[in-house]
C-alpha cells in the first residue's frame, strides 16, 4: 500500500539527509495523508504551534502527494508555494526518482493532468464558491495553513462597493439618477453622525438600511442587469432583514467618502457543500486544544464530515517560560495602564544585559503609543513601534496584527510581553455583530467564538519564542482570576511557569517546572 512505500521511502530520505530540520511525526503525518488519498477520506491535522510556525512538516505531505499515482492539489500562501516549489518538491523529487508534472496558477490546467498543481487560498474559494465547474470533482485537495481558513473564506465572501460604484449604478439607471444621488447623500450625512471610533467602522443602522430599500424599491429592475457589485450586494442585502447578514459601512473622514461592506455571518452552510465534493487534507497548526477540534469544524461547516483527526503536541525542548504575576489590576480597571507599562519597564530593565530582540504585543491602540513613547525616551533608537528596521537587540512595540504578519521576518524574541488576552474587542462594530447573532441563536458567543478566536492568536504569536526558549510574560490578570484562565494555560503548554523575576532568567534557562 502507499502507506507502506511513503513510510519506507521518507525514512530513508530523512536519514540521508545531515542537518535537516528534525520533526519527530513526519512519518506518521505522511502516511495518514497517503491513507486519506488510498482511501478518498479527509482529515484534519493539528502539527503543533512550533512546528507550524517553521513549517518543519511539509515535507511530509508533500512526499505522500508526490508518490500518489494521481492528480493532487496543495492549496497554500504564496510564500509557501514559492518554498515548496523551489526547495521541498525538488528535493524530495531527486530522492523519490519522481517524475510528477508540478504546475502553479488560478486556473485547473484541464485535460488529463495527473500532477501537483499548486493554487493560493483565495484562488481556490473563488473556484469553489463560484457555481461554474472550475474545478473536476474528486481530486483529493490538501489545504496548508488552514488557522486562517475562517478569515480567507470571510474576506472572499465579503462584497464591497466604493465611490465609484454609485457612478456605475446611475449609469446602469439612469432613470432613476436622482434617486440614486439623493439615497448616496443621506447615507453620507447619517453615517458621519457616528461617533468616531478606533477602526472608523460601523454597522448599518436602521435609518440607513430603510435609505437602501427606498433604493432598492426604486430601481425597480432585474438585478442582474445591474453591474456586478450592486448585483451581489443585493443578493446579500435582501438577507439582512433575516439577520443572516452583516451589513457594515467604513469612513474616510477626511475624505468625506464612505465603502459599504456585506458578508454572511455564519458560512458553514455555504462550505459544507465544498468539502462534500473532494476528499481534503486540513493542515493547521494548533486550532483547539481537542483532536477533533469541535468549534473549528462547526465554524466551517465540517459537523457532518467524516474526518480522520490527528494532533501533534509541541516537544518539550520548544517550552516557553512563562511569567504571569499574581497582583497586577486587572486589563478593565482604572489602575492598570500604569502597573502595565511600570512592569514593562521592569522587564525591559532586567532584559538589558542579554541580546536579542524584545517583542511588547498591545492590542490598545492609545495605549500602544504611549508605551512606545515612554519606552524610547528611556531607551532611545532602540525602541520602534510596529517597525521591521530594528537594532540586534532591538525593543518592537506592536500590535497583534502586526505581529502577525511579519514575525517571520524578525527573530525569534528573547523576551515577548503580552499586555492583554487578544479577546476580540465587543467595542469593535463587526465583532458585536456577530456577538449578537450568537444571542439571537442562545448559544455561547464566548466560548464559541471570543475564546476560540484568542487562543489561537495567542498561539500564533508565541510560537516564535517556543523555537528560542525565550520568555512570555502575559500580563492579563484573568488568565489567574477567570474560570477560563486553565483553557489559556493548556493551550499554552508545554511551559515552564516563572513566579519571580530576576536578571538571571535572560542568562540561563529556568528550571522551574510548571
Amino acid at each position: 500500500m502507499i502507506e507502506a512505500e511513503v513510510h519506507l521511502s521518507l525514512h530513508n530520505f530523512l536519514r540521508s539527509q545531515a542537518g535537516f530540520p528534525s520533526w519527530p511525526h513526519h512519518l506518521t503525518m505522511a502516511r495518514l495523508v497517503a491513507r486519506a488519498l488510498r482511501l478518498g477520506r479527509s482529515a484534519l491535522i493539528q502539527v503543533g504551534a512550533a512546528c507550524g510556525y517553521q513549517g518543519r512538516y511539509r515535507t511530509s505531505f508533500v512526499a505522500s502527494a508526490l508518490m500518489w499515482y494521481g492528480p493532487v492539489i496543495i492549496v497554500a500562501s504564496e510564500v509557501v508555494q514559492q518554498r515548496l516549489v523551489k526547495v521541498e518538491i525538488p528535493r524530495l523529487q531527486q530522492w523519490l526518482g519522481v517524475n510528477k508534472s508540478i504546475k502553479t496558477g488560478d486556473i485547473w490546467p484541464g485535460g488529463e493532468f495527473q500532477g501537483l498543481f499548486l493554487i493560493s487560498p483565495q484562488a481556490w474559494l473563488k473556484a469553489q464558491l463560484t457555481p461554474k465547474d472550475n474545478f473536476p470533482s474528486g481530486i483529493p485537495t490538501i489545504i496548508d495553513g488552514v488557522d486562517d481558513l475562517e478569515t480567507w473564506v470571510r474576506d472572499q465572501l465579503t462584497v464591497t462597493w466604493e465611490a465609484q460604484d454609485w457612478d456605475q449604478l446611475i449609469l446602469a439607471c439612469p432613470h432613476v439618477a436622482e434617486e440614486i444621488r439623493s439615497v448616496r447623500a443621506k447615507l453620507t450625512h447619517e453615517l458621519f453622525q457616528h461617533p468616531a471610533n478606533p477602526y472608523e467602522c460601523y454597522l448599518i443602522s436602521q435609518t440607513e438600511t430603510e435609505f437602501l430599500n427606498c433604493l432598492y424599491s426604486a430601481l425597480d429592475i432585474d438585478i442582474d442587469t445591474l453591474p456586478d457589485a450592486w448585483k451581489k450586494f443585493w443578493q446579500q442585502f435582501q438577507h439582512s432583514s433575516t439577520s443572516l447578514t452583516l451589513l457594515w459601512a467604513t469612513i474616510s473622514r477626511r475624505q468625506g467618502l464612505f465603502s459599504l461592506h456585506s458578508a454572511p455571518i455564519d458560512i458553514a452552510g455555504i462550505l459544507t457543500p465544498i468539502w462534500q465534493r473532494q476528499p481534503v487534507v486540513l493542515i493547521g497548526s494548533s486550532l483547539e486544544p481537542e483532536t477533533e477540534a469541535p468549534i473549528f469544524r462547526q465554524h466551517l461547516g465540517l459537523v457532518d464530515q467524516e474526518l480522520t483527526c490527528l494532533k501533534f503536541s509541541d516537544s518539550q525542548t520548544e517550552a516557553i517560560q512563562l511569567y504571569i504575576p499574581y497582583q497586577l489590576p486587572l486589563p478593565n480597571t482604572p489602575e492598570f495602564q500604569a502597573a502595565f507599562i511600570h512592569k514593562v519597564r521592569t522587564l525591559v530593565c532586567l532584559s538589558a544585559t542579554s541580546s536579542g530582540l524584545t517583542v511588547v504585543l498591545v492590542g490598545d491602540v492609545p495605549l500602544k503609543s504611549q508605551v512606545g513613547a515612554i519606552l524610547a525616551s528611556e531607551f532611545g533608537s532602540r525602541v520602534q513601534v510596529e517597525k521591521t528596521c530594528l537594532d540586534e537587540n532591538g525593543i518592537l512595540v506592536s500590535g497583534w496584527e502586526f505581529w502577525r504578519e511579519h514575525q517571520r521576518v524578525l527573530p525569534a524574541p528573547q523576551l515577548l510581553v503580552i499586555a492583554t488576552l487578544p479577546l476580540p474587542s465587543l467595542e469593535h462594530p463587526l465583532v458585536a455583530g456577530r456577538v449578537a447573532y450568537y444571542k439571537r441563536s442562545h448559544q455561547d458567543w464566548f466560548r464559541l467564538y471570543l475564546l476560540p478566536a484568542a487562543l489561537n492568536e495567542l498561539q500564533r504569536a508565541i510560537a516564535p519564542a517556543r523555537e528560542s526558549q525565550g520568555i512570555v510574560a502575559l500580563l492579563d490578570g484573568r488568565v489567574v482570576n477567570r474560570s477560563y484562565g486553565a483553557q489559556i494555560l493548556t493551550a499554552l503548554s508545554p511551559l515552564a511557569r516563572i513566579n519571580y523575576l530576576d536578571p538571571s532568567l535572560f542568562s540561563q534557562p529556568s528550571q522551574d517546572d510548571s
